[in-house]
């Protein structure tokens, strides 16, 4: 019974992410685009086909108000099929680029690698020369159409001024496919149908012209050759390394967007991070994304909109004056958040400029404390495979599946299949916001295990809403420190994790290990309290099996959460203690 619940469960995640996942969450005029007393202009519309350096065809639509005289482009490049970029007013024509060996485009997709990044740059090159074209580019994307960009940020990206991107990873393996190490099993499927569907669809298309004929069938080798990389390359290798964004020569503004509980919420940040240290003026919106916008607010294509005007038509927007870093963070969870309870919040950088960590401790009477418990106790529990609830982002992303994924966390997390720690109730607000990461001290049965904390907002009716989770696998113990972020005490509250070898533990040995947890935005109300649970990989993952982990707290051992305070909140005083 349980198998055929799992089997259920898994095909339902499945539909749902690539509802979510194949098209732009805005495919009308984004609001403000269209002026509402100016005549309609007809759309016309013009199949184009662009040769690559390596003879391989790609296609793409060119969409334009009226004509499709000289205007700036907004180009987007995706594995997806689909007819069109958003709507972004009748000042642009919008380019639609179907990736290498998806949708109606020869050849085979590389999963954003090298060949692939390639074809963005010789593409632009060619648009910027098209009667269509006047000579400036904006770049468009959302989730892999995203990725598409940020790896190819390398690479000269000819008459490129400015570029608006949601979600996406800066690093393929950390961001989405082996988050801490796991192989993150559904995401991984999903993109494999979403690719290989419209390919084939197009089959009947092709009987035409026999030369593309063969192309879905390639397609569909090329993205299983890509499944055979997932699970035969689980350390991160020159494969990933590939498919990583990396330091380049263009300079072009950047808008990233992104939500807190998005399935690949890591990559923008990063990707954030990379382009301020190169110099980029880049701006980062936290308004939602496959987590979806919530309820009473605008969502991030008016900012998009904004961004364009100001660098492809000269308009003074405004938008460059703005704080650089604007979010939503929620009151108390996922839903609450997706349901309008929201604060807006602006700063100069990211982290946000003043954070402090405070830290606290795990001890063997089920608390979070300001100090370490003395002396050194050991704590068990059994790792099994835990409830969807236990993933939030991926679970966001799928949220239809709510109520299910909430009954199964209750049901995979109860008893010794799980370790929880709680605060008292906060006797004042708390905003937890940016990266943490939790520092265990901690063994296993077998060689490997999966360590998976999650981080919840308990409400004063006992309900718990999770708001971030951290993960790792036990064979990746070390830390790169020149790629790690250190608080002033020398704390890794943003641990880079070495995925290049892994390092497997004899069975019982006892190892620190510092888990990262993808940057939270939460403010932790008056009465509510907060909670890290220790559970196993969920149902998303393919986890490793199940098998007891000892947890040891206090001593020479001392376990513990370091959360992002902003400047204005206390953690410590909240509990009633200084730390």
């Amino acid at each position: 019974m349980a198998k055929q619940i799992h089997g259920v469960a898994m095909a339902v995640i499945l539909a749902v992410w690539l509802a979510a996942c194949q098209n732009d969450p805005a495919p009308t005029p984004v609001p403000g685009a269209v002026d509402e007393d100016a005549p309609a202009r007809a759309e016309v519309r013009e199949v184009v086909r662009f040769t690559a350096s390596d003879g391989v065809p790609l296609h793409a639509i060119v969409r334009g108000a009226g004509d499709l005289r000289p205007r700036p482009l907004i180009v987007e490049f995706s594995p997806y099929g689909g007819v069109g970029v958003p709507d972004f007013g009748p000042d642009y024509n919008r380019v639609y680029v179907h990736a290498r060996g998806t949708g109606e485009s020869s050849g085979q997709w590389s999963a954003v690698g090298p060949r692939d990044q390639q074809d963005v740059a010789e593409f632009l090159e060619w648009a910027c020369a098209q009667p269509w074209s006047d000579g400036r580019i904006g770049l468009y994307g959302f989730s892999a159409s995203a990725i598409a960009i940020y790896n190819a940020l390398h690479l000269p990206l000819p008459c490129v001024e400015a570029a608006a991107l949601m979600a996406g990873t800066s690093d393929l393996y950390r961001d989405l496919l082996y988050p801490g190490g796991i192989p993150n099993a559904v995401p991984a499927l999903a993109v494999g149908l979403g690719v290989t569907g419209p390919a084939l669809e197009s089959l009947p298309a092709r009987f035409d012209d026999p030369a593309t004929l063969g192309d879905p069938v390639i397609a569909t080798l090329g993205v299983l050759g890509i499944a055979v990389n997932l699970l035969t390359q689980p350390t991160l290798d020159d494969y990933w390394q590939a498919r990583t964004q990396r330091p380049g020569p263009n300079r072009f503004p950047v808008l990233a967007n992104t939500g807190f509980y998005d399935v690949e919420s890591r990559g923008p940040f990063e990707s954030y991070r990379m382009l301020r240290e190169q110099g980029v003026p880049v701006h980062l919106r936290l308004f939602g994304a496959h987590d979806g916008f919530p309820a009473g607010t605008p969502g991030p294509f008016v900012e998009y909109r904004r961004w364009f005007d100001r660098f492809l038509l000269d308009r003074d927007t405004g938008i460059d004056r703005e704080p650089r870093v604007q979010m939503l963070i929620g009151l108390g969870g996922y839903a609450a958040q997706i349901g309008g309870a929201v604060e807006h919040l602006g700063a100069d950088d990211w982290p946000v400029p003043g954070t402090r960590w405070q830290t606290l401790y795990l001890d063997d009477e089920a608390r979070l404390s300001p100090a370490p418990v003395m002396p050194q106790v050991q704590q068990h529990y059994l790792a099994v495979t835990s409830g969807l609830g236990t993933d939030p982002y991926t679970t966001a992303t799928v949220s239809a599946l709510g109520s299910l994924a909430s009954w199964t966390s209750l049901l995979l997390t109860a008893g010794a299949q799980s370790l929880q720690y709680t605060t008292p109730p906060l006797t004042q607000d708390v905003d937890v916001v940016g990266p943490a990461s939790l520092v265990l001290h901690l063994s296993s049965a077998l060689p490997e295990a999966d360590i998976h904390a999650v981080l919840s907002d308990v409400w004063p009716d006992g309900s718990a809403h999770p708001v971030g989770a951290g993960r790792l696998r036990s064979s990746f113990p070390a830390i790169v420190p020149e790629r790690t972020r250190y608080d002033v005490h020398g704390e890794p509250v943003q641990p880079y994790p070495d995925f290049s070898a892994k390092t497997r533990a004899r069975p019982g040995q006892m190892r620190e290990y510092a888990v990262e947890f993808w940057p939270i935005g939460n403010r932790f109300q008056a009465g509510h309290r907060l909670r890290v649970s220790l559970v196993s990989a969920p149902t998303y993952n393919l986890p490793m099996p199940g098998v007891l982990n000892t947890l040891s707290l206090g001593g020479d051992t001392p376990s513990r959460l370091l959360l992002p305070v902003l400047p204005g909140s206390d953690l410590c005083a909240a509990i009633g203690a200084s730390c």
